[in-house]
């Protein structure tokens, strides 16, 4: 009877860490302001300044404000204002939202 009851609250326990650590990454998505600079390497690589890369160490390029509609998945830098394909990898470029 004791090891059901450890293994309840170790299982609870569990559980309200995990939802609580989704609720704060979704929180820290909602309120993070629009980054201006991104690895050329590593599209999910973006900051608000400039610096570097966190995986690779590559200076963080700055986004240009532009009309492009769509940009490469892996190559931030790679941008256009209609659909189509990386000029580098050959990935579809994906729509991203005007931020004007």
């Amino acid at each position: 009877m004791k090891k059901l009851k450890l293994m309840l609250v170790i299982a609870t326990s569990f559980l309200a860490t995990s939802l609580m650590a989704q609720d704060k990454k979704t929180q820290e998505t909602k309120q993070a302001p629009a980054a201006s600079y991104v690895c050329p390497m590593h599209a999910d690589v973006t900051a608000t300044k400039g610096g570097k890369c966190s995986k690779c160490g590559m200076a963080l390029k700055e986004v240009k404000k532009a009309k492009a509609t769509f940009v490469c998945p892996m190559h931030a830098d790679i941008t256009s204002d209609k659909a189509g394909k990386c000029s580098k990898c050959g990935m579809a470029l994906k729509e991203v939202k005007a931020t004007h």
